[in-house]
């Protein structure tokens, strides 16, 4: 298998691309209209001059997952986007002749009644929209390692209060249960005196109620006599 062999750049293939470099400008689109691809994008510009690069921006992931949880519309969709034009000239009457304009096209177009919002970026070249992608991609990971991070200390708080939680109700039902058992024999007392205060009274009636046999003698014997 044939491996490829990268040619070095030569001093006038570097001038010839610094020097389209400088002839090229760039056009910045702030919305896409919704469903529409680099490929579109491409075709309409193309209209109006030689069109370079094309990239366009997807949407926030959470906001792409949320849209495609909640409506049937699954579709990548792009937020905003930059064209690079062979000719800045081109690219800055482009920007001013579009902006705020329907884009268009034949009657029951998808896009017909949309309006462009772009805007020419003057010393603005295709390498530091790279750089710039880099920049924001690196961000990105960045805000993703420190949303893990608080994510998971988060989740570790949480157990560590579920946990002292368990241990808690377990110390509450341990001295709910040594509350009961200390407070049963003073009822069992208290019980026991209730009845014994109860039954002597009683005691106490029933020998009131006895007569006594020597007053009953004598009061019979008076009665004879």
């Amino acid at each position: 298998m044939s491996s490829r062999i990268v040619q070095p750049i030569t001093p006038e293939a570097l001038a010839k691309f610094n020097a389209a470099q400088e002839r090229a400008g760039i056009v910045y689109i702030s919305r896409i209209p919704p469903g529409m691809r680099p490929t579109k994008i491409r075709h309409l510009m193309s209209a109006y001059g030689e069109v370079g690069r094309v990239y366009l921006q997807q949407e926030d992931p959470k906001r792409a997952y949320l849209r495609k949880k909640h409506t049937t519309n699954k579709k990548v969709q792009y937020t905003e986007g930059w064209v690079e034009f062979k000719d800045k000239k081109i690219a800055r009457s482009v920007a001013e002749m579009l902006n705020a304009q329907p884009i268009g096209g034949k009657k029951g177009t998808r896009w017909r009644d949309d309006v462009w919002t772009m805007k020419y970026l003057p010393k603005f070249k295709w390498n530091m929209l790279t750089e710039q992608v880099a920049h924001e991609a690196a961000l990105h990971t960045a805000r993703l390692r420190v949303e893990l991070s608080q994510s998971r200390t988060e989740q570790k708080d949480y157990l560590r209060q579920v946990e002292l939680a368990k241990q808690l109700e377990k110390r509450a039902e341990k001295k709910r249960k040594a509350g009961e058992d200390t407070t049963q024999p003073e009822k069992r007392a208290e019980k026991t005196a209730e009845k014994a205060g109860d039954s002597r009274p009683n005691k106490r009636r029933k020998e009131s109620s006895k007569p006594s046999s020597s007053k009953d003698i004598s009061s019979v014997i008076n009665s004879v006599f």
